[in-house]
């Protein structure tokens, strides 16, 4: 049976937006009943945001045993299908992957320092993009290459 495909998402400090479609992803792969290998990283470490704990338990997923590490703190760093960056500076600080990597680029708002309001937002056009990358997968076909392919989510 092969390995079943790695993502690695990456933000700037792994505090909140990284971890909570971390969370995500492993949620829609498990309800899609498929195979993923969900990794989170950033560029620094830091701690999780308090804010991304509380509104992930809203909807059931647990990010108390979660921490913040840097792309080298993940098992075998260089060996990803997919990375996906979800801030504009981890993007442009996201390191060269070989050739058979996918990139994407799915910019989400920072919450930090926001409402509880704008956490649930970003949590929940999270939860459209990475379930629709799940199901992308589970399909066989391409991950979405941006956001703008799917059903945007205002941020209030």
């Amino acid at each position: 049976m092969p390995n079943p495909p790695r993502v690695l998402i990456l933000c700037t400090h792994n505090s909140a937006r990284s971890q909570m479609a971390e969370a995500l992803a492993r949620e829609a792969a498990r309800k899609a009943g498929i195979e993923l290998d969900v990794h989170s990283a950033g560029t620094e470490a830091t701690r999780v945001k308090d804010d991304a704990k509380i509104v992930m338990a809203e909807i059931g997923l647990d990010l108390s045993t979660h921490t913040s590490k840097t792309l080298y703190d993940v098992p075998d760093p260089w060996n990803f299908e997919y990375v996906i960056t979800v801030c504009d500076s981890a993007a442009e600080a996201c390191p060269m992957y070989p050739g058979q990597t996918v990139r994407r680029h799915y910019p989400f708002v920072d919450p930090s320092g926001g409402s509880l309001h704008r956490w649930r937002a970003v949590r929940d056009q999270q939860s459209v993009q990475f379930g629709a990358m799940v199901q992308a997968l589970k399909g066989s076909q391409d991950v979405p290459p941006s956001y703008a392919d799917s059903p945007p989510v205002p941020v209030p």
